[in-house]
């Protein structure tokens, strides 16, 4: 419905850091729910549906990689990750559960409020406002129903996966460096932040590639990026 407000489901066992946000994010214009602890969050998860996550990983009871994995088990709901800078494999695992973003603490309210914007905006759109449905081989990408079919098997992405497949397979051939797939798939590419766009790649493989060690979709250009097949890669 046009015009609703979104609701932001904020993760954090630390009060000063979801009355900051919460602060920030209704000034945005956005509804916040908060809990405190990972089994808490998931249970009003379940109830209210929020439109996004913003989750801390370090969460009494049940810890917030834990709760990624829940959430990505039940649906596709954007996940923003809250990490502490020494948490660099955590936020890589975080990434390859299917989060869609991080911010490192110490962290910018407004960065985080602009973060917030660009991922919900990026799962709102249509793939790069076109819905010509894709076919290589056995993979079968639909921009209008945001889906992807392989083997006629619907093979289940987050919106970030989704949006970077589709600007890959759309330019077959093209490279594009990290930060164009950032660019692309949320409107605003951060710096410091491309990075990510190597564990989004990594479980797009584990996903449609017959052989995710042996990558026949899509290719990687050392020192550049990436690119997707085309026909001279037979």
């Amino acid at each position: 419905m046009a015009g609703e407000i979104k609701k932001i489901l904020v993760v954090d066992d630390e009060r000063k850091i979801i009355d900051l946000v919460r602060a920030y994010l209704e000034k945005a214009g956005f509804r916040v729910l908060a809990e405190g602890d990972g089994e808490a969050a998931l249970a009003t998860f379940r109830q209210e549906k929020p439109n996004l996550v913003i989750l801390d990983l370090n969460l009494p009871r049940i810890d917030g990689l834990d709760v990624c994995r829940a959430l990505r088990r039940d649906s596709d709901i954007p996940v923003i990750m809250l990490t502490a800078r020494d948490e660099e494999t955590d936020r890589l695992i975080g990434l390859e559960l299917g989060a869609d973003d991080y911010v490192t603490k110490p962290f910018s309210p407004r960065e985080l409020v602009a973060r917030v914007k660009a991922v919900l905006r990026r799962t709102a759109s249509s793939s790069d406002g076109d819905d010509k449905i894709i076919v290589v081989e056995d993979l079968v990408i639909n921009p209008a129903r945001y889906e992807v079919r392989r083997r006629d098997s619907l093979v289940p992405l987050t919106p970030t996966e989704f949006k970077i497949l589709h600007a890959l397979a759309a330019n077959p051939g093209r490279v594009f460096s990290r930060l164009q797939l950032l660019d692309r798939v949320q409107g605003d590419a951060f710096e410091g932040y491309e990075r990510t766009i190597d564990a989004h790649i990594k479980n797009l493989r584990q996903k449609i590639e017959p052989d995710p060690q042996k990558a026949s979709y899509i290719i990687t250009v050392f020192g550049v990026g990436y690119r997707f097949r085309d026909e001279r890669d037979g």
